[in-house]
């Protein structure tokens, strides 16, 4: 009789992600992860905060969309803007391109992520931020709700303000990374 298998700390899907047993994913028929993303413990992936509709309206049933080759480090977590309309409170799609790192311990809680993103450890991404793609987010920058961040650029600061420009030659480097 072989030895029993003992199960890993990650599950790897048919595209390609890698997924720790140790995080929390919530409403994950509402994830769409695009291949070759990895996902570490404590990470809280809030797929179950999705758009409400009225009764016979149609509505997409994607809450977070995120592409290729991210990697969602430790106890970061990504939730979908919300805010009050029509009476309602209601979440809104959050879209993750390409590409993205997401520091330990971010919160993330954009409207969209462009491809090429490195946003560092313990970040705080305001709800409907827009950030283009080539970005890389310092350590500890709070970026104001409504926020669009420009491609090629680097954020510091609580409020996160712009303080640098990358090169066009830095997607090199943060696809490497």
């Amino acid at each position: 009789m072989p030895p029993k298998q003992t199960k890993g700390e990650y599950i790897e899907t048919d595209t390609g992600n890698k997924v720790s047993r140790k995080s929390v994913i919530l409403g994950s028929q509402n994830i769409i992860l695009g291949g070759k993303t990895i996902i570490q413990a404590d990470c809280t992936i809030r797929g179950d905060l999705r758009r409400t509709v009225a009764p016979g309206q149609q509505s997409g049933n994607v809450a977070i969309a995120v592409g290729r080759y991210c990697f969602l480090s430790r106890s970061s977590v990504l939730r979908p803007p919300g805010k009050i309309a029509r009476g309602i409170y209601s979440y809104y799609p959050m879209k993750i391109g390409d590409h993205v790192f997401v520091g330990e311990g971010s919160v993330v809680e954009a409207a969209l992520i462009g491809s090429y993103v490195h946003i560092s450890k313990d970040c705080v991404i305001g709800k409907f931020t827009i950030i283009k793609d080539c970005v890389r987010i310092e350590e500890g920058t709070v970026i104001a709700p409504n926020s669009v961040i420009p491609s090629f650029s680097v954020v510091s600061g609580r409020p996160g303000v712009v303080v640098a420009e990358l090169p066009e030659t830095a997607v090199e480097g943060l696809e490497r990374a």
